[in-house]
């Protein structure tokens, strides 16, 4: 059975090494425990989280689990933001320094926001399990689209676009585990609709804008995506996780006539358990994922440890993440805790990368029986 465990993670990621990958979105956090740990959560998660993050850590653990969460996440690229604020402040007939506005918001900035949201279900019978979820995972991007200038000398004016991708979804997850939870491998279908967003800002000089606001009347549309997973437990301290995601690669349509496509997200995981109370996990992205913004990509490398005490009454957890396809990110750092009052778990995390304003916030309620 130990052969069959290895030789079925080989050959499941080998395969989702060949899928295409082009148009995939970043993959997004979810749950506040996966956020303390850096982001890492593919091998590591057995609650109704697994839903998300790979269907079968639904079968390596035999109890019945109850979850409600939200999480979302910014970088925000060349101190864009402040740009904006410091654009929306200016007044003045100076040119030379509306030109060096200018000069800084042309030079590349941007952000990108993920943010999540749902309730989770997770059930057993046997060796089977299943759960579902009614979920939200939103992505979006904000760059510009027209160089800013000076239309007359001392006023700065320029556009910016605003992309974005909801997916309200209802997802359903079936997976088996073998020998003893050794191996277990999973599946999620999912009904998404998609409500797709291509709007567009107009900027002047000593005016707000409110991004939020000129994202434009979304566009809704329908299709289906498909999740599998599988992980191998050697021994009791080591774990191995892989997972991929919309493999049918679902595609929805855009207000501007265009179709955002969602090729399989593919992501692997190992998680460590030196003692029975703590736990070093790592995931990685094993290929790059876009963005909504032109030429970023997002390739994921996250870490974490979580350290329970008394019977997991607390959890404390320290992590950290790094988009490697992105030379100008930043390492960033993740604290977070927990606590289980009998079958009650809060959980809460956070992080932040000191340096370009990138922002991770999560927070769960759970019931575990």
């Amino acid at each position: 059975m130990k052969r069959f465990g290895v030789v079925g993670c080989v050959v499941l990621a080998s395969g989702l090494c060949w899928v295409e990958v082009s148009h995939a979105y970043e993959f997004a956090v979810v749950g506040a425990r996966a956020a303390g740990m850096g982001g890492a959560g593919v091998a590591v998660t057995s609650d109704a989280y697994a839903t998300y993050w790979n269907p079968a850590g639904l079968a390596m653990s035999k109890t019945i689990d109850i979850r409600a969460q939200v999480s979302a996440q910014a970088v925000n690229r060349g101190e864009f933001m402040q740009s904006l604020n410091d654009i929306a402040d200016f007044n003045s007939s100076d040119p030379a320094q509306a030109q060096s506005l200018i000069n800084k918001i042309n030079s590349g900035g941007s952000l990108s926001a993920v943010a999540t949201g749902g309730l989770y279900f997770k059930g057993y019978v046997g060796e089977h399990a299943f759960g579902f979820n009614v979920s939200d995972v939103a992505n979006a991007g904000s760059f510009v689209s027209q160089s800013f200038t000076q239309p007359t000398p001392g006023n700065i004016s320029g556009q910016l676009a605003l992309r974005g991708l909801e997916q309200r979804q209802a997802a359903f997850s079936y997976a088996y585990a073998f020998a003893d939870r050794t191996f277990s491998i999973g599946v999620t279908g999912r009904v998404i609709q998609g409500a797709a967003y291509t709007g567009t800002a107009t900027v002047t000089g000593g005016q707000d804008v409110t991004l939020s606001d000129n994202f434009g009347k979304a566009k809704t549309s329908t299709a289906f995506g498909i999740d599998v997973g599988a992980i191998y437990r050697p021994s009791s301290w080591l774990r191995f996780g892989v997972v991929a995601k919309d493999l049918n690669q679902p595609e929805f349509d855009a207000p501007d006539g265009s179709k955002f496509k969602l090729g399989p997200q593919v992501r692997g995981g190992v998680a460590v358990n030196p003692y029975e109370s703590l736990t070093i996990t790592v995931d990685g992205d094993i290929v790059r994922n876009q963005t909504f913004v032109p030429g970023i990509s997002s390739q994921v490398i996250s870490l974490g440890a979580e350290q329970t005490i008394f019977s997991q009454m607390l959890s404390l957890r320290l992590g950290a993440y790094k988009n490697v396809a992105d030379a100008s990110s930043y390492i960033t750092p993740t604290v977070g805790f927990g606590t289980r009052l009998w079958a009650l778990r809060g959980d809460f995390a956070a992080g932040y990368d000191f340096r370009e304003g990138g922002v991770l916030v999560s927070g769960s309620l759970g019931l575990t029986f």
